[in-house]
């Protein structure tokens, strides 16, 4: 793992235990959305990482809530639950892909997709939300769009986005390559 990535992980926990942190107290009335930016190439260290983490939160921090979202899974769960995913394997296979991203664009929405998000993960009871899997969901999902979405449904609830990409506090870069609306309501995470 590069130094760089695991001094910057390793600076996670003190972060998301902090009594700022998990009241927002320091964020001005600003909504507590995070998001820790890394290196797509970095993305099964992050993996390997948040898993860590979360067993370590389950151990020491049992008394808090925390949720990690994927959203790849929940995406799937989604239009599972919508009896979408034969249609659209199909719809894939016979009119291709712009056919099929045309097709899933009013189910996708965000107005439909984040209610369901936070009520399947029950997001408003958490004490902390982590959601990782963006590259994965791309281009069926934009996470400027999510975020965007999830400030009314979960207000000042911590939120930290895992994004393979980068983050300048401004505008976000999925992969480093893909710019992105700029999106101005989070902070990062760790520098």
């Amino acid at each position: 793992m590069d130094q760089r990535l695991h001094d910057r992980l390793n600076q996670i926990p003190d972060k998301i235990l902090s009594s700022e942190f998990l009241s927002g107290k320091t964020l001005g009335g600003d909504l507590s959305f995070w998001i820790f930016d890394y290196e797509p190439e970095q993305e099964l260290d992050v993996r390997e990482y948040i898993e860590f983490l979360e067993v370590m939160l389950a151990k020491k921090h049992s008394h808090l809530k925390v949720v990690n979202i994927n959203l790849l899974k929940c995406l799937v769960g989604y239009l599972a639950d919508r009896n979408f995913v034969d249609k659209a394997i199909e719809m894939q296979k016979i009119k291709g892909d712009e056919a099929l991203m045309k097709a899933l664009k009013g189910p996708l929405h965000m107005d439909k997709f984040a209610p369901y998000l936070t009520e399947k993960h029950s997001a408003t009871e958490q004490d902390i939300i982590f959601i990782t899997g963006v590259g994965s969901v791309w281009p069926l999902l934009r996470a400027h769009n999510l975020l965007n979405s999830l400030h009314s449904l979960l207000g000042h609830k911590p939120v930290v986005l895992f994004y393979p990409g980068q983050y300048n506090g401004q505008a976000m870069s999925l992969f480093g390559r893909i710019p992105s609306n700029n999106y101005y309501r989070a902070f990062r995470l760790v520098p």
